[in-house]
């Protein structure tokens, strides 16, 4: 690899993004922790080094603080939000807290341009800048970019890997060309050789066993282990009871003409009662994640040796399981749910360093159908985190049955996600006459392209009322209906 910037992680849940935001600029990008040394800096070559953003206030005891040596490599460095605090810190600057936090998309104004909105998620600021910086844009509460071009030294408060940033990317296409010069060389392929090198030298020739769940990670997954060590992957479909309608036997079909070999294993029962009475959603996740190895574990010592694990696992869910420094927003049944004492040899996860776009199009490198490529991302846990409170067979045939009829009026929307909840608030209705008491049904509809992120679907409100009509007519145990107009953030894309 010719050419390479280091994103430094100080715990920020969008440090995939911005690693993300530079390899689309055909630029390769690594994630390394910000406690990495200068001599280590020195040894990989970075042509530009960001520092991300953080939950933490620099001035907080046990706060993650970089080698102070890297500003002295004659290396540019892009700072957002903690990252351009950190860096002032640092260089001499001062670090308070503001008088009022900003959070989402605020006015920025630059000193020589256009104001524009930005998103913004801090309550501290840099109150006094280091020597040799000056501010080259403010908001009515905090200095909102500086610079120190004789240093190359660069810092947004902002977030410009955000779609919610007017002109974001801009500002990153900026740094990477016009700062650091770089040449952009860097393409998918590339990652896909490394993978397939990584995958033969690591696996050999022994069997890996992989969690197949006919999704888009899993899928890809698959295929890359297909081409990567032919004949030695076997694939498991659990149907763990939490899937949607008719969904199971799709997968089965879909998948029973592979290469590699399926074995579909049935234990709806056995995760419905591991999660009975549990109602908190970070157990949820944590119970059917381990449930999931001690099924694929059961499953392996009757198909021979099997040395490893594989997971479709991709940045988001990482991210979102915390890290480090990071604060854990939910914890995903493949990352935060795995159990400690595993009996494979390792995990082996090829996704883990690409968000969904870039899994959708090795899929197509791989020669995957579209039917799998877009469909529609269900998360491992299935129905369970979409039903608030304790899960139970009754509540998963309503969430099943208001799901189908809600995919049968969006399926031709071209929407990125789409799907009901089972709220755990009740509300007084009327049917025939006769007064009801029912859980509420939640629509949640968004678009995004990279799902660290995302917009709800400001649908038509013709649609909705159909979609209302038919859930609480079709439905005998639903009589009202809501639409989720959150964005992410403050939200997250499912509600559990």
């Amino acid at each position: 690899m010719s050419e390479v910037v280091l994103v430094l992680d100080f715990g920020g849940q969008y440090k995939e993004l911005i690693a993300r935001s530079v390899r689309g600029f055909s630029v390769y990008s690594e994630i390394h922790g910000g406690d990495i040394s200068a001599e280590e800096i020195k040894r990989l070559s970075p042509i530009g080094i960001i520092l991300t953003g953080g939950p933490n206030s620099i001035y907080a005891e046990n706060a993650p603080k970089c080698d102070r040596e890297i500003f002295s490599l004659g290396i540019p460095v892009l700072g957002i939000c903690y990252g351009m605090q950190l860096m002032c810190h640092m260089l001499g600057g001062e670090v308070r807290r503001g008088e009022r936090g900003e959070y989402g998309r605020v006015l920025v104004t630059p000193c020589d341009g256009a104001p524009f909105y930005a998103l913004m998620s801090h309550t501290d600021i840099v109150a006094v800048l280091p020597q040799g910086f000056i501010t080259t844009a403010e908001t009515e509460n905090c200095i909102a970019a500086c610079e120190n071009i004789s240093e190359k030294f660069y810092g947004l408060q902002f977030h410009p890997e955000s779609e919610h940033t007017d002109g974001g990317s801009e500002f990153i296409r900026k740094f990477l060309f016009d700062v650091c010069g770089a040449k952009g060389d860097y393409k998918l392929d590339d990652y896909l050789q490394k993978q397939i090198h990584s995958l033969r030298e690591k696996i050999g020739g022994k069997n890996i066993l992989l969690g197949l769940s006919g999704g888009v990670d899993s899928s890809v997954c698959a295929a890359l282990l297909m081409k990567a060590v032919p004949n030695q992957l076997v694939c498991i479909f659990v149907d763990h009871g939490f899937m949607r309608q008719n969904e199971a036997a799709e997968i089965e079909s879909a998948f029973a003409n592979q290469d590699s070999v399926l074995y579909s294993v049935n234990a709806a029962e056995r995760f419905l009662s591991k999660i009975k009475n549990v109602t908190d959603p970070e157990e949820k996740r944590k119970i059917i994640g381990e449930e999931f190895i001690r099924v694929f574990e059961e499953s392996a010592k009757n198909l021979g040796e099997i040395s490893f694990l594989a997971q479709g696992t991709i940045y988001p869910d990482i991210v979102e399981s915390g890290g480090p420094h990071g604060a854990t927003i939910k914890s995903h049944h493949n990352v935060g749910g795995l159990p400690e004492n595993l009996s494979f040899a390792e995990i082996i996860e090829p996704l883990s360093g690409l968000f969904k776009d870039e899994v959708r199009s090795l899929g197509k490198k791989l020669g995957l159908p579209d039917s799998i490529i877009n469909r529609q991302p269900f998360p491992g846990p299935g129905l369970a985190i979409r039903i608030m409170g304790e899960v139970t067979e009754e509540k998963l045939n309503i969430l099943r049955a208001s799901d189908a009829i809600l995919r049968e009026e969006l399926d031709d929307f071209g929407l990125n996600q789409y799907f009901t909840v089972l709220t755990n608030t009740y509300s007084v209705g009327v049917k025939g006459d006769y007064r009801t008491y029912d859980p509420v049904i939640a629509i949640r509809a968004v678009t995004t392209s990279d799902f660290m992120t995302c917009e709800y679907a400001p649908l038509p409100h013709e649609i909705l009322s159909k979609i209302s009509s038919r859930l609480t007519n079709e439905i005998p145990s639903v009589s009202r209906v809501v639409y989720d107009i959150t964005s992410k953030p403050p939200a997250t894309v499912e509600w559990e």
